[in-house]
């Protein structure tokens, strides 16, 4: 029996056999959890400074913009640059950024327009680092087969930093305030860095690097467009992002104003949240294949839509970490799927610019949503503003239902022809 176990522990966790991918999942966990106690400190000494939903709407849209502007952009040259050493400046500039966040918070200098400029810097770092980074997932693993896998570790990673980051960024905040986090996040970037310059990457084929940027951004839009497994996958990720991602920017007001607590229940919040996106994501790494995934998306928006409608109308603490805990797992589990299926059935020479368009959807469409939500919020207030949003994102999902047969009728010959499962429905 327990040779059974062992053998499914280490099935959920294969990927981890490359020894690239074994670097960067260890240098990036480590800075995972400073990015996301920095992403807490931020909203949190926003509102404490402005009291303003409307202000926490807009630095949300200020850090996310750049992806939604640049995004198309840096695809294009995530699929002509050498994607390793790219992602070894982005991760040096977004150290720099960090440590100028600290330096300000710390010596009690900073001002709102501080944080709104440096969250567009960060921003427009982002937009060149996520397509570069997702399109580099295949190129640490050593086995095709394991990309799946890599993919939802990859988001388990994410999720389960999510889960200690905000925890513990509510216990440093309520003891030293927000400044000690912004600086324990520049100092996790030296681990990621140490991880990715121990690689020993093998040179990628030659990527043609001529031409316009123009002339590639339309291939990459045509390609998607005329794809539609993708363009469908990407459209309702990218409406899932725009009505219900802000119901991450707004989390301060409900800590503090409807549950009556503190920065330690926003962490508790977002930490609920977090646990909920990781099992959601552990239970992904455990599949054998992604036969069903397209129903899963769709299960998992409604699951995120109805998960922020019933958070929205508890006055509990309880109740309220129970129902953000199934919102994020909705939610990831969708974007984990919604992930998995992309790159898997894309071309490697346009993974660069698919990856950008996917990345545009995830984030780029949330400073939108953010801005709408902050100004909406700051008339009809939080709760009834994320009730709306949850509504939305189970329409979308529903709409989404119905274009499931067509789905499996064009991804249903792909898998087979890639010898990944027999027989598999979208």
């Amino acid at each position: 029996m327990e040779p059974m176990k062992t053998l499914g522990i280490a099935f959920a966790f294969r990927a981890l056999g490359s020894r690239n991918y074994r670097l960067f999942f260890a240098g990036q966990s480590i800075s995972l959890i400073g990015t996301w106690m920095q992403q807490i400190a931020m909203i949190w000494l926003v509102y404490r400074l402005t009291h303003s939903a409307f202000l926490l709407g807009v630095v949300g849209f200020a850090g996310q913009i750049p992806t939604f502007l640049l995004a198309p952009f840096t695809g294009v040259l995530a699929d002509r640059w050498n994607r390793h050493r790219t992602i070894v400046v982005t991760q040096a500039l977004a150290l720099l950024q960090a440590a100028t966040l600290a330096i300000l918070v710390l010596t009690g200098t900073a001002q709102v327009w501080h944080l709104i400029a440096l969250a567009v810097i960060l921003g427009a770092i982002n937009a060149l680092d996520m397509p570069v980074r997702q399109s580099f997932i295949i190129q640490m693993i050593e086995r095709k087969e394991d990309l799946a896998n890599a993919i939802a570790l990859n988001s388990a990673m994410v999720t389960a930093t999510r889960l200690l980051g905000p925890s513990i960024a509510g216990v440093l905040i309520g003891a030293f305030g927000e400044g000690i986090c912004f600086l324990v996040n520049a100092i996790s970037y030296v681990a990621v860095i140490a991880a990715l310059l121990a690689m020993r990457v093998a040179p990628a084929p030659a990527r043609p690097a001529n031409g316009r940027m123009i002339d590639g951004l339309k291939e990459g839009f045509a390609y998607v467009a005329g794809f539609a497994p993708v363009r469908d996958i990407l459209l309702l990720l990218a409406f899932i992002s725009l009505m219900g991602m802000p119901y991450y920017i707004l989390m301060p007001v409900f800590a503090k104003d409807v549950l009556g607590g503190g920065a330690h229940t926003l962490g508790f919040l977002m930490g609920a949240s977090g646990l909920g996106a990781l099992v959601g994501t552990v239970y992904l790494a455990t599949r054998k294949s992604i036969r069903g995934f397209g129903r899963i998306i769709t299960a998992a928006a409604i699951v995120f839509g109805a998960g922020l409608i019933a958070f929205s109308l508890s006055h509990a603490v309880w109740l309220s970490m129970v129902l953000v805990f199934v919102a994020g797992l909705g939610m990831m589990a969708q974007m984990a799927c919604s992930n998995t299926i992309i790159q898997t059935v894309v071309d490697d020479d346009k993974r660069g610019r698919v990856m950008s368009l996917f990345t545009m959807a995830f984030i780029g469409m949330a400073p939108f949503g953010s801005l709408f939500a902050g100004a909406l919020a700051s008339r009809i207030g939080a709760p009834n503003t994320l009730a709306i949003g949850g509504g939305f994102c189970v329409a979308g999902g529903i709409v989404f239902a119905s274009r499931l047969k067509a789905m499996r009728e064009v991804l249903h010959p792909i898998y087979r022809k890639m010898g990944i499962v027999p027989d598999i429905p979208a």
